[in-house]
């Protein structure tokens, strides 16, 4: 698992069968001090219902992807398994 920021959405015209209706998004991955860039932006399909802006959690598992699309064979290697909630300070915890 590695934390990504998504960048943008992707839109495609011809997909393979297991994307058909799915939300394909463009995620950047952080190194582990959560701002740098970890190498090129890579597409990753939604399982969570993320959006632009929200750091997420992303995988490369392949058993996750074939469950969340319900086939036994797919060409996706990064999935979106999470969303990061906002950091709060002590101070807004109290007040909670």
């Amino acid at each position: 698992m590695q934390l990504a920021h998504v960048i943008g959405t992707a839109t495609a015209t011809a997909k393979h069968p297991t994307l058909v209706g799915r939300k394909l998004l463009v995620v950047q991955p952080h190194m582990a001090d959560g701002r740098s860039p970890d190498g090129d932006p890579l597409l990753a399909v939604d399982g969570v219902g993320a959006g632009v802006g929200e750091t997420v959690m992303i995988t490369s598992d392949g058993r996750f992807a074939r469950e969340l699309l319900q086939t036994q064979a797919t060409p996706v290697r990064w999935t979106v398994i999470g969303i990061k909630d906002p950091r709060r300070t002590s101070a807004e915890a109290s007040d909670a």
